[in-house]
């Protein structure tokens, strides 16, 4: 999968957690929970529906790794290919 449409399921997903943010405007590597105001519930339902979208399985321990757009694109993009 190419990192493009990687990210567009990515901003998906987050559009699915935040609908009232400019995700277009989003800083790749911006905090998004402080850059969307989202709390720990929604970021967990981020990681939630990054699994649903991808099929990867996204251990507690990776949950940093989602911590901008940037570390979820690099994360995601590792996973995908190792598959």
């Amino acid at each position: 999968m190419k990192r493009e449409e990687i990210r567009t399921t990515v901003l998906r997903v987050l559009g699915k957690i935040a609908p009232e943010a400019d995700l277009g405007s989003v800083p790749e590597d911006a905090a998004l929970r402080e850059e969307l105001e989202i709390d720990s519930m929604d970021f967990l339902n981020f990681a939630i529906g990054l699994h649903d979208a991808f099929g990867v399985d996204i251990p507690e321990a990776d949950a940093p790794h989602l911590a901008s757009l940037r570390g979820c694109l690099d994360y995601l993009a590792a996973r995908l290919d190792a598959r």
